[in-house]
């Protein structure tokens, strides 16, 4: 399959970098670029990318605004924003968004090309490792007013289901959570997409925020 990408950033030398690198790959086609975020809807419905990668600092609409406005569509392709910081409030507000994660500007090139195809295939571009970091910066920065929102929103899993919503924010990986929960890896799949479902959530990443944001990491009983 090909994967058909949406370069968004407002620097021109970068978005040459970009193309050009990866446009080499062979399951990757350049469809389209731009210069901000004000051009994204347009762009998405000339070329119907499978996914967009945004950077997140523009002069007129930023790549946060456009992604939350994007992702708000139905059928939207997936985003990947660009961003200079490991964990970073923005970055965070992206995933809420409905981003299916982040690269850093100065990631390596392969990696990169590596980045766009997990997206493509519907895997977040985020480690447990990364995941976790992002955790603790939520935790270090602010407190929760989100955490009885969240813990009602939880209460309308069933038991498994939240199971496997913690092992999500555990940063486990489906293999894991099969291992740990006694089940299957397509159980854990479904589980997973019924999680999703249920919540109106785009991607494991925001599992893990909403998870997180109800205290239940820390909680061993849940």
């Amino acid at each position: 399959m090909t994967i058909r990408l949406l370069i968004i950033d407002d620097d021109p030398l970068v978005r040459a970098g970009l193309s050009f690198m990866l446009g080499g790959a062979e399951d990757i086609e350049i469809v389209g670029e731009g210069s901000d975020g004000a051009e994204v809807p347009e762009l998405v419905a000339a070329h119907a990318p499978d996914v967009v990668l945004m950077d997140i600092r523009m002069p007129r609409v930023d790549g946060l605004t456009a992604t939350e406005r994007l992702r708000a569509r139905p059928d939207a392709p997936d985003v990947v924003v660009l961003t200079t910081f490991h964990a970073d409030e923005q970055v965070l507000r992206a995933l809420r968004a409905g981003a299916a994660g982040f690269v850093l500007k100065d990631t390596a090139p392969a990696d990169i090309v590596a980045s766009v195809r997990r997206v493509a295939a519907g895997d977040p571009v985020l480690s447990p490792a990364v995941t976790r970091q992002l955790m603790t910066h939520v935790a270090d920065t602010a407190e929760h007013p989100r955490r009885a929102a969240a813990g009602v929103r939880l209460a309308e899993l069933a038991q498994r289901e939240r199971e496997v919503a913690v092992a999500v924010g555990q940063g486990r990986s489906n293999a894991e959570i099969a291992s740990a929960l006694y089940m299957s890896v397509p159980t854990v799949k479904t589980h997973v997409s019924r999680i999703l479902a249920k919540l109106g959530l785009n991607n494991r990443v925001q599992i893990a925020l909403l998870v997180h944001d109800a205290g239940l990491l820390d909680d061993e009983s849940a």
